[in-house]
């Protein structure tokens, strides 16, 4: 039994589980402004590298109101993706006929044409249930990747479309890392700061 959970454990920070549609959640104590305790979405992954997006870290409304499809009064949820090209807007969403738009598994989207979207947004034609926005984008180069799952920064795991789509914020990582069993349940429950614990 033991040897079956180390084994299972140890296919968890395998770089060929990597890939789109899949979440790296942090090591609890995985430090950096960005990634600290997040949940990071992958949209590519190859052997030139690897992009995702940070579902977990919002950003205040004020700097939400500069990007260029912010509409006053509709409740989109705006995130900081990541530290790469942060005046990029990126945005995951569940509408198949936004035109440029790629496909990932479980009927989630990225991307697709701004024009088009900024008008359905206007037109009411968009819910903000069914989309996330996000300023920038976590990239990785080859294998580097790699690299921080063999010195267990992250774990590889999945989510669905409705709960990429709806959980809280400030919930998503515990729950994800707790997912992973006792062995990190425990450490989901440390204090983000162990000084104040």
């Amino acid at each position: 039994m033991e040897e079956q959970f180390q084994d299972l454990w140890q296919t968890r920070h395998d770089g060929s589980q990597v890939k789109a549609g899949r979440v790296l959640v942090a090591d609890p104590f995985l430090g950096g402004r960005y990634f600290n305790r997040s949940v990071v979405y992958m949209v590519e992954h190859n052997e030139r590298g690897s992009v995702g997006l940070v579902l977990n870290k919002p950003l205040p409304p004020a700097l939400a109101s500069n990007l260029p499809c912010f509409l006053p009064g509709k409740r989109f949820r705006f995130h900081a993706g990541g530290p790469v090209e942060t005046d990029r807007l990126c945005y995951l969403h569940r509408f198949p006929w936004i035109e440029g738009s790629h496909a990932l598994p479980g009927g989630i989207y990225w991307g697709g044409d701004i024009e088009a979207l900024t008008g359905f947004i206007r037109d009411g034609k968009i819910h903000p249930d069914g989309i996330r926005f996000f300023a920038g984008y976590s990239g990785w180069g080859e294998n580097q990747l790699d690299g921080e799952l063999k010195e267990r920064s992250w774990v590889v795991g999945d989510i669905d479309a409705d709960r990429l789509f709806s959980s809280p914020d400030e919930t998503l990582w515990s729950e994800s890392a707790s997912a992973f069993g006792a062995r990190y349940r425990l450490r989901a429950v440390f204090p983000a700061d162990p000084v104040m614990n």
